[in-house]
């Protein structure tokens, strides 16, 4: 679990490429180059860490390109104390993003083996999410409902509606949408019915599975 003045000068780097790819609020880069991303990584990757690239993680899964998880936080807007749910645990680098913002994160992994990993990772970088649960993301947490907003990090083919119903009003679902290309799409909701809706160009992800425990 080592973090070395070399691995924050490359945080240093990624911050400032991401900073150029048009990545502008203060405080999502500043997460990025307070997290040791390295430590989210199988150790073989741990030389590549901070090139602003997807990597393989357990579970066939993937850890998000940087860039993408800047994006993704950037368009939640997040504000301190903000109830944010997290669909898709996955690596865990995006939680920390949004519990070093100071959001309160529920987060939820259908990925048993991920889901152990993650569990025990997190506390030992000091970083505390309210809530991971493992389950189908596809139902949010509605228990713990509503949510300020709602990030979903896995590309689904629709944007489920148990999701929809577990936003606040005002709240944001940031959500990439598609089959095999995912276009990166955001709602607002704007009172009980209606939802405005912003798209952002294509981005590609794992798929969003449903039931698949």
């Amino acid at each position: 679990m080592k973090d070395t003045s070399k691995h924050q000068g490359l945080r240093n780097q990624l911050a400032k490429q991401l900073e150029e790819k048009g990545i502008t609020d203060k405080n999502v880069l500043e997460a990025i180059r307070k997290i040791p991303r390295h430590l989210f990584l199988n150790s073989s990757f741990e030389d590549f860490a901070y090139q602003d690239k997807a990597f393989p993680i357990a579970a066939n899964q993937t850890i998000s390109q940087p860039y993408t998880v800047a994006f993704q936080t950037q368009l939640l807007q997040v504000k301190k104390e903000d109830k944010i749910l997290e669909i898709g645990t996955g690596s865990g680098y995006q939680t920390a993003v949004l519990c070093l913002l100071g959001a309160k994160v529920y987060s939820v992994e259908r990925q048993n083996e991920l889901f152990k990993i993650t569990s025990s990772l997190l506390p030992k970088l000091g970083i505390r999410p309210k809530h991971l649960s493992f389950g189908d993301g596809y139902k949010g947490l509605p228990n713990y409902a509503p949510f300020d907003s709602i990030i979903v990090t896995a590309g689904a083919p629709i944007i489920p509606k148990a999701l929809m119903a577990q936003l606040k009003i005002g709240g944001r679902l940031v959500i990439p949408v598609g089959e095999n290309e995912q276009v990166m799409t955001m709602l607002i909701r704007k009172n009980e019915t209606q939802f405005e809706k912003h798209e952002f160009g294509d981005f590609r992800f794992v798929p969003l599975l449903e039931d698949k425990n």
